[in-house]
C-alpha cells in the first residue's frame, strides 16, 4: 500500500496498533497464559481506546469495518508469544507502550478533527485513544493499572495532542504536526521512563 508522507497520521495508527498489540500481548506472556489469551490481550490493548474514541465521535467502529487491525493484532501477538521472555528487554512493555502512547495520541485526535469535532474535544478524543487500551490490559491482568502509578503517562498523552492540534488548527502544512506531536510526547514518557519522572503528588490532610 504506497501512502504518501503526508498520511504520517495513517502510519501512527498502524504504529499504535501495533505496539500496543504487543505491548498486551506481552502483559499475558508474562502471566504466562497461552496463546489465546495473548491475542484477547492484545486485541483489547490496541482496539480498546480507539472503539471508545470512534463512538464518542459518532464514528463507525474502525474494526468492525476493516479486519487489518485484527489481523495486524493476531501477527502481532503471535511473534511478540512465541519469543522467551529472556529475549525481551527488562523494560519492553514500558517503551513498547511510550510509543502507543504518542502515537495513538496523534491519530486519535487527528479522527476527531476528521469528524468535525472541535480542537478541545479532539484532544480529549486523543488522549482517550491513547490511554483507555492500556487501563483496559492492566486491569484484566489484575494489575495496577497506569492510571494509579505515580508516574507521566497521561501528561505525556496530552502533551502530543495538544501540540497536534494547536500546530494543525494554525495551519502547519502535514505531516508536521504529526510527526512533532508524536516525538514529543513519546520524548516526555520515554524521560519519565528512563529518569522515573513523575508530577507533584496531592498533599491530602
Amino acid at each position: 500500500m504506497d501512502i504518501p508522507i503526508e498520511n504520517l497520521v495513517v502510519w501512527l495508527n498502524v504504529v499504535g496498533i501495533s505496539v500496543f498489540a504487543a505491548s498486551g500481548a506481552l502483559a499475558a506472556a508474562r502471566k504466562r497464559l497461552d496463546f489465546v489469551a495473548a491475542w484477547f490481550f492484545a486485541l483489547i490493548t490496541a482496539t480498546g481506546g480507539g472503539t471508545l474514541r470512534d463512538i464518542l465521535i459518532g464514528a463507525p467502529v474502525f474494526w468492525m469495518l476493516d479486519p487489518t487491525p485484527v489481523i495486524l493484532c493476531t501477527i502481532v501477538a503471535i511473534l511478540a508469544w512465541a519469543v522467551p521472555m529472556r529475549k525481551w528487554p527488562n523494560r519492553a512493555l514500558e517503551w513498547l507502550d511510550a510509543a502507543g502512547l504518542a502515537a495513538y495520541s496523534v491519530y486519535g485526535a487527528a479522527k476527531a478533527i476528521e469528524y468535525g469535532i472541535g480542537p478541545i474535544p479532539a484532544i480529549a478524543a486523543g488522549v482517550i485513544t491513547a490511554c483507555i487500551g492500556g487501563v483496559i490490559r492492566d486491569i484484566t491482568a489484575g494489575v495496577p493499572s497506569i492510571l494509579m502509578r505515580n508516574e507521566i503517562y497521561v501528561t505525556a498523552s496530552l502533551l502530543a495532542a495538544i501540540i497536534f492540534v494547536t500546530l494543525t488548527t494554525a495551519g502547519l502544512g502535514a505531516p508536521w504536526p504529526s510527526a512533532i506531536g508524536f516525538v514529543f510526547g513519546f520524548a516526555l514518557r520515554g524521560i519519565a521512563i528512563r529518569w522515573h519522572l513523575a508530577l507533584p503528588l496531592h498533599r491530602g490532610h
